[in-house]
């Protein structure tokens, strides 16, 4: 099933940019997302963007910075959204606020927020069911929890977007003291196969991965992690990572070396050459793009080889952990 188009659900008279922006994100496409955003912003200084293209420009700023573990610049991003909760933008600008909040601990006010989005009369085409009920039962009220969720799933079903369902059967695997969680998450993978939500899919493997650690299931739940373990160093998202490694290691798997990790030891000329042998490039493509020599990229490539402690590139992907 193809995952709606971004403007499905939305407030209309968004920047065509965000739209871009906004499905790079859905996609969990971190790292694009984060360069073009700060292009955006960089545009936002020259060209007025009005209240709601403000607001959504930052609240996906912060979900980028949150995702890859940068709260505390989230949280300096997070302060323009104190000007956006009225108006224009405001659903977006309160959600925004609740998930900081609910990265911060803060899980009554992020309630209090994500319930503010909801009643601000343009929050459809969030998911402020799901950060409420989420922070509910960080409360310690399941209940009420599970009454949002239920919600939450059935405007899922209603609109038929499979990313939405799946988000919302991960909500519930939470939220419902059922005993059906793993029938909930293998259920949203299902949903999400063939689909572009990386990031959605890595969480909920690693959901499922956790519950499988729990019942005995370890081949299934190693298979599940170690793919989540391969995109979440493709982007830099240090939370999932560390969950992922966390998991791993109980049971008794060693996590690949995240990217940044294993290239810290080399240059920056052979970090550049590593990084585009990673992304799959040949030699002489690698050559082109840095204007240099075949000759000198293999002899990067033999340096970056020797200082990882590995023999050819399939090894070289193996220790950094990425995906060609």
């Amino acid at each position: 099933m193809p995952i709606a188009p971004p403007g499905v659900g939305t407030p209309p008279r968004l920047d065509p940019r965000l739209h871009d922006v906004r499905l790079l994100v859905r996609q969990g496409r971190i790292r694009a997302s984060s360069d073009a955003l700060a292009l955006l912003d960089g545009a936002a200084s020259a060209v007025t963007f009005d209240r709601l293209d403000r607001a959504v420009l930052v609240a996906l700023t912060t979900e980028c910075l949150l995702a890859r573990g940068e709260t505390a610049r989230a949280i300096v991003w997070g302060e323009q959204l104190t000007d956006l909760v009225v108006g224009p933008g405001a659903a977006t600008a309160l959600h925004a606020r609740g998930e900081l909040a609910s990265a911060q601990d803060q899980h009554e006010r992020a309630l209090e927020l994500h319930l503010a989005s909801g009643a601000s009369g343009d929050g459809d085409h969030l998911p402020w069911r799901s950060g409420a009920a989420l922070a509910l039962v960080r409360c310690g009220r399941r209940r009420e929890a599970d009454d949002l969720a239920q919600a939450e799933h059935a405007t899922a079903l209603e609109r038929g977007d499979p990313h939405d369902i799946a988000r919302s059967l991960r909500t519930l695997a939470t939220t419902a003291a059922d005993g059906r969680a793993i029938g909930r998450l293998t259920e949203a993978r299902a949903l999400l196969a063939g689909t572009d939500s990386r990031r959605l899919a890595a969480q909920i493997d690693t959901d499922l991965a956790g519950l499988l650690v729990l019942s005995g299931e370890h081949a299934q739940a190693t298979v599940l992690l170690r793919g989540a373990e391969s995109y979440a160093a493709r982007e830099d998202l240090w939370p999932l990572q560390s969950r992922v490694r966390r998991l791993l290691e109980r049971l008794g798997e060693t996590p690949l070396r995240l990217e940044a990790e294993a290239l810290a030891v080399l240059t920056n000329a052979e970090r550049r050459v590593a990084v585009l042998a990673l992304d799959g490039l040949s030699n002489r493509a690698i050559a082109e793009q840095l204007v240099v020599s075949v000759k000198a990229v293999e002899g990067h490539l033999s340096k970056i080889y020797r200082k990882l402690g590995v023999t050819s590139r399939r090894s070289l992907v193996a220790t950094v952990g990425r995906l060609a």
